[in-house]
């Protein structure tokens, strides 16, 4: 087993998933990176110094027990998890909506956020300590007009995170929410119209440094020019 201590991010994109990479490993961490696609992952922990790619299915059990396990076993405690799921933003009104769409997005959203969870919740517990971030996003808070699959894993996703929280807290592990209400990147935008991608991933190592005694549980993070 290996010595370093790992800050896992699944659902590691190109935007915030590699910057996320990057500023966990400037922090000390060693970033493993874990993605569907084998070529996209590659393509994106080239970028980021250090980082190692675990393809995965985060809506798979099996395949995320065995990921999380073998993560452990070959690098070293995972100590910060950041589960940033992709995918699922398309409009489409409610009645063309298939049943089979909702529940992908269900299960790459909310269930894929239970299971990664839950397999590194079960390693930090008897440690006491460790950290676990869900991104969010505004259809977390509220549905839109041709958002209900979106909306409907975002939702719940903050479920999972807020009873996590309330469970995990007193055995040591932080356990936080992130609501990104706005576009990422900066291709085409305007001045304050898009999230810096590594402002974001400086807030999520922010709070992974919290002290116990001031641990936050939910944030919202938009750019200065975002209405709402």
């Amino acid at each position: 087993m290996g010595t370093s201590t790992i800050a896992l991010i699944v659902g590691a994109g190109p935007q915030l998933g590699a910057a996320l990479g990057r500023r966990f490993g400037q922090a000390g961490l060693v970033p493993v990176l874990s993605s569907r696609n084998p070529d996209k992952l590659a393509a994106v922990a080239a970028t980021v110094p250090g980082a190692v790619g675990y393809p995965c299915d985060a809506a798979d059990e099996p395949a995320v027990e065995a990921m999380v396990a073998k993560v452990e076993a070959t690098h070293g405690p995972i100590d910060a998890c950041i589960y940033n799921p992709g995918g699922g933003f398309q409009r489409l009104p409610v009645v063309e909506q298939t049943a089979a769409r909702m529940e992908e997005v269900w299960r790459s959203t909310a269930f894929g956020g239970f299971l990664v969870g839950r397999a590194v919740a079960r390693r930090m517990i008897p440690r006491g300590r460790g950290a676990i971030f869900f991104t969010g996003a505004t259809a977390s808070l509220r549905g839109g007009a041709g958002f209900a699959a979106f909306a409907a894993g975002k939702f719940a996703l903050r479920a999972v995170a807020q009873s996590m929280a309330r469970e995990l807290q007193p055995q040591g592990i932080h356990v936080v929410h992130v609501v990104i209400d706005g576009l990422i990147g900066t291709a085409g935008a305007g001045e304050g119209a898009r999230l810096d991608p590594d402002e974001i991933a400086s807030t999520y190592a922010g709070l992974y440094f919290q002290g116990k005694s001031n641990w936050t549980h939910e944030l919202d993070i938009r750019p200065w020019a975002e209405r709402w």
